[in-house]
């Protein structure tokens, strides 16, 4: 057994190093190994301009990626839903530790709900999704896009802005759920893929060691088969991780059946479309990924077929739904 220490790539926001510290003190315990946190700046914690217009979160991922292929750290720790669908050659997601909350929090002044705040109120977010489902709600909200980090956020209600809207579970990291207000049920506002999981991405040569056996003891099936089903609908779409596209997928207690819901939503706010499907998972956890993108592919067909494209902004089908699908890295 290796003895030398882990080096973890992470991002050096407070809630990337609060995440990424969780998951080496959860390979510390698996592995008996030392870990060392390794600060990665990425450009999206450089500019501050709008995700959109950097090209999605996918900015957040690209400076790790390097660093780990280029040797400078063993593992990289990504929020799931920032992380780009395509493969990078090289690397694989080695876990998917237990997801945490999925859903989007709303933070308002003097205790607001979302039907309760005042007519025209003002509400903060950087997500185009986050901002055609608050469009779709109260029409008369004024959106306003947002960037920085969560304290940075949380600042401006009461000052400039009448509420924002954040992860919940990126809060319940930080020890920050005071401010909440309310918890959106998916049927008021359904999450990114992948939200409220973590991906811990390493080089695919080191998959099969050491390094490979600590990263299967923190992985958890049940996150992984959710967020596969989820992020091949991503794929499939060919939406970037910033596009007004959502996905929630779970496994449906008390049963072997995966439900996967998603949604398209039109960035004014006028338009979405809605679609639930589910599949029974066999026991062998390949099949169960093959099931589990299947149901993403199906999925995202299926809204293809009903005009996603057009309603999202999103590139063309090629041919009546079906297109090549990019990667799922998680998917391995």
């Amino acid at each position: 057994m290796s003895t030398s220490p882990l080096r973890i790539g992470t991002r050096a926001s407070e809630l990337a190093l609060t995440q990424t510290q969780m998951v080496a003190d959860a390979l510390a315990a698996a592995s008996g190994r030392d870990v060392e946190l390794v600060r990665v700046r990425t450009e999206g914690d450089v500019s501050t301009a709008s995700l959109a217009s950097l090209g999605g979160t996918g900015v957040f991922a690209a400076a790790l990626r390097e660093a780990l292929l280029a040797g400078r750290c063993d593992l990289a720790v990504h929020s799931l839903k920032d992380l780009p669908t395509a493969d990078v050659p090289g690397l694989v997601v080695g876990a998917v530790p237990e997801r945490a909350d999925h859903r989007d929090a709303l933070c308002a002044r003097d205790g607001h709900t979302l039907v309760g705040l005042p007519l025209g109120a003002r509400v903060g977010t950087g997500s185009p999704r986050r901002a055609a489902q608050l469009r779709l709600a109260r029409g008369d909200l004024e959106v306003v896009d947002i960037r920085g980090n969560v304290g940075t956020r949380l600042a401006r209600v009461g000052a400039d802005l009448d509420a924002v809207v954040l992860a919940r579970a990126g809060l319940a990291r930080l020890g920050r759920l005071d401010p909440v207000t309310e918890a959106f049920d998916p049927d008021v506002m359904l999450p990114a893929p992948g939200q409220g999981a973590l991906a811990v991405e390493c080089r695919a040569e080191d998959l099969p060691g050491p390094t490979g056996d600590a990263l299967r003891a923190i992985d958890h099936a049940p996150t992984r088969l959710a967020v596969v089903a989820e992020r091949t609908l991503l794929a499939a779409l060919e939406a970037g991780c910033a596009a007004p596209v959502a996905a929630w997928a779970h496994l449906v207690p008390g049963t072997a059946r995966l439900e996967l819901r998603a949604g398209v939503f039109d960035p004014a706010g006028t338009r979405r479309l809605l679609r639930t499907e589910s599949a029974d998972v066999p026991d062998d956890p390949a099949s169960a990924l093959d099931v589990a993108a299947r149901l993403g592919r199906s999925a995202a067909d299926a809204l293809l077929a009903d005009g996603a494209a057009e309603v999202a902004g999103l590139p063309q089908p090629e041919a009546a739904g079906r297109r090549p699908v990019p990667g799922v890295p998680d998917a391995r």
